[in-house]
């Protein structure tokens, strides 16, 4: 019943969870972005009407 060899799990082609935390974060910010410069740009008609 030694379960020392499970805790570690094997690494999925290469990929760390700190490398898919990093992707996943790059992807957030740049949506974040893009719905920020929408807003401004919406904010900014709506002021020019």
């Amino acid at each position: 019943m030694d379960r020392k060899a499970d805790t570690k799990t094997p690494q999925k082609q290469g990929q760390t969870r700190d490398e898919r935390l990093k992707a996943a974060l790059k992807a957030n910010m740049g949506r974040r972005k893009a719905q920020a410069k929408a807003r401004a740009a919406d904010t900014s008609d709506n002021e020019n009407k």
